[in-house]
């Protein structure tokens, strides 16, 4: 399916390394103009290597989104390239497990900044260029927001914005056309996920039981699974859906607990 995208500039926080990777090679394949925006210079490069060695294209730019100031001028710096902006996908965070019991107000604070300030920030620094294309955002989320997970009250509380304001947004921007979509992330073997279960005592065991819970398969979600419906709903293609919280997870937040491989 044409989905399109030819020549559509679209930033991608976060899009050096796992989903955000994932999201700007299926972008660069329909032959979009992904924009990376992350903090660390030698992953977006490498990003970008592998974007042109494909026979895409893409650009980056180097910010680190927990400070407000730099989310403007990541914007700023696009305009300036390029002079439009047609989608946003806000993918950029991390369960930086801060806690009920074991964490602190300011501790707290930045798990938000880390992970959903930003979300808003890019959203209202790209609007006017949004606005002007009819463009697309698209919010990156966890299950954590629905289902808990325990000790990560900032990641839990940040998702729980992120699922609000893709509704809230999507009422707002209704008048400019602007579509707001997010998509939920349950169980995906990214490169922080697998340091995860590298920290683990019984990683190996813990990482097939959790395959087991996920009924679709007994696999988990590849990033390139998330990236089509990412890339999807930025697309034409999905033009009379707004408002939406897609659940791409092999059914693993909402079928029923029977299916779970014994």
């Amino acid at each position: 399916m044409n989905l399109n995208l030819s020549e559509k500039v679209i930033i991608v926080t976060g899009g050096a390394k796992g989903i955000g990777e994932g999201i700007v090679s299926q972008l660069a394949l329909e032959g979009a103009f992904p924009v990376i925006i992350g903090r660390k210079k030698e992953d977006n490069e490498l990003a970008l290597e592998k974007i042109q060695a494909a026979g895409g294209f893409g650009y980056a730019v180097e910010a680190e989104l927990s400070r407000p100031e730099e989310c403007e001028k990541a914007v700023k710096a696009v305009m300036d390239r390029f002079g439009r902006i047609h989608g946003l996908v806000n993918n950029a965070g991390l369960n930086d497990g801060v806690g009920l019991e074991s964490g602190n107000y300011e501790g707290f604070m930045q798990s938000l900044h880390n992970n959903l300030v930003h979300y808003y920030l890019l959203a209202h620094y790209a609007l006017p260029a949004l606005k002007e294309s009819k463009g697309s955002i698209v919010n990156i989320t966890s299950k954590v927001a629905e289902t808990g997970q325990g000790g990560t009250s900032g990641y839990a509380a940040a998702n729980g914005g992120r699922n609000a304001l893709t509704r809230e947004w999507a009422v707002e921007l209704l008048p400019y056309g602007i579509r707001v979509n997010a998509v939920v992330v349950a169980e995906s073997y990214t490169p922080m996920y697998e340091r995860w279960i590298s920290s683990l005592p019984d990683g190996e065991k813990q990482l097939i039981e959790i395959n087991s819970r996920i009924p679709l398969g007994n696999r988990m979600t590849t990033t390139e699974e998330l990236a089509n419906m990412v890339v999807f709903l930025l697309s034409k293609r999905s033009s009379h859906t707004t408002g939406q919280i897609i659940h791409v997870d092999g059914g693993y937040v909402h079928l029923d607990r029977s299916l779970i491989k014994k």
